[in-house]
């Protein structure tokens, strides 16, 4: 497997490894010599390598894994999924929030409503999207799409990856909280099948605000979380620094979550994350969209809105276990 360009800090051994690799492959070409043993030993050991990193990854770790600059984000998925994507523009209210995007395509044949936030791959881009951080006006465009298509019975397909709503003063004064508060009520009311799926980051209510779906995916090295973990470490041990021991703590690893009932799969993702082979990572997501949304839409619709209601209503429920004295 070839390394990518960046590198965790967890990744420098198969990094180290790859670079003694390519230089016995140039060297063996610059010279004609054998080195094919060379070779075999050096790729094995970066095979054995990477089982063991990416099979005991800490929650951190992970974390890292879901901020890879090169991981897939919402658009890079909706390519590889479906077809004839529209995208649709505005809130009809303030502006267009490009941190938050949206609009019809086909899915498995199948006519489906898009959201999604979007990050940035250069500068530009992620200045333009604000670093997928949405503003007010992003989640009521999602909003006023979520209605079309309940309005059109089309199905909805929500691709969630933001560190947050973006808490500037702009932000504020524009009622981000109201307008995320706003979209969880009308989406556990929302009259269509709903899947949201966590490709990356899961941060905060900027997550949930188009996350209450009647299904909840994530991939397995994404996080779901109520904070980031620096800003965990900043308020329980004035250091952000402590982000490691957050992570552990807040259990927002899809592991976790599972067994929680937090999110109802987890989708495996390629031997050191989507970014070493998207194609693969869209393919096992195709598959399990595909399974999940044929179940919500052979359901009538006062099924499917008591199903939704009672998912939600399981959340946070726990049994106390007396003293033994």
């Amino acid at each position: 497997m070839e390394m990518r360009s960046y590198v965790l800090e967890f990744e420098k051994p198969l990094r180290d490894l790859s670079k003694q690799l390519d230089t016995l492959r140039q060297q063996a070409l610059e010279t004609g010599a054998n080195l094919s043993g060379e070779i075999t030993t050096i790729e094995q050991q970066i095979h054995s390598t990477q089982h063991k990193i990416y099979t005991a990854l800490t929650p951190w770790q992970r974390v890292q894994i879901a901020r890879h600059p090169k991981r897939p984000y919402a658009l890079d998925y909706v390519g590889l999924l479906c077809e004839n994507f529209q995208e649709l523009h505005g809130d009809r209210q303030y502006n267009d929030d490009r941190a938050l995007i949206g609009g019809t395509a086909f899915f498995d044949g199948r006519a489906v409503m898009i959201i999604a936030h979007q990050k940035g791959r250069d500068t530009k881009e992620k200045i333009a999207r604000n670093f997928g951080m949405p503003q007010p006006e992003g989640y009521r465009k999602a909003l006023r799409l979520m209605k079309m298509a309940e309005k059109f019975g089309l199905p909805l397909l929500s691709f969630i990856d933001t560190p947050g709503a973006y808490p500037g003063i702009e932000s504020e004064a524009r009622h981000v909280s109201e307008a995320i508060a706003v979209n969880l009520r009308e989406m556990a009311m929302l009259r269509t099948p709903s899947i949201a799926v966590i490709v990356g980051e899961g941060g905060s209510g900027g997550a949930l605000g188009i996350g209450v779906t009647d299904r909840v995916l994530i991939f397995e090295n994404s996080y779901y979380s109520v904070i980031s973990p620096e800003g965990c470490a900043a308020i329980l041990w004035k250091d952000g620094t402590a982000a490691p021991k957050a992570a552990e703590a807040l259990k927002l690893n899809a592991a976790t979550l599972e067994p929680l009932g937090v999110v109802d799969e987890v989708i495996a993702e390629p031997l050191g994350g989507a970014h070493y082979d998207p194609e693969q990572a869209a393919t096992s997501l195709k598959s399990t969209l595909r399974k999940h949304l044929s179940d919500l839409c052979g359901l009538d619709l006062p099924h499917l809105l008591e199903t939704r209601y009672q998912r939600y209503r399981k959340l946070g429920v726990y049994d106390e276990v007396g003293r033994v004295h």
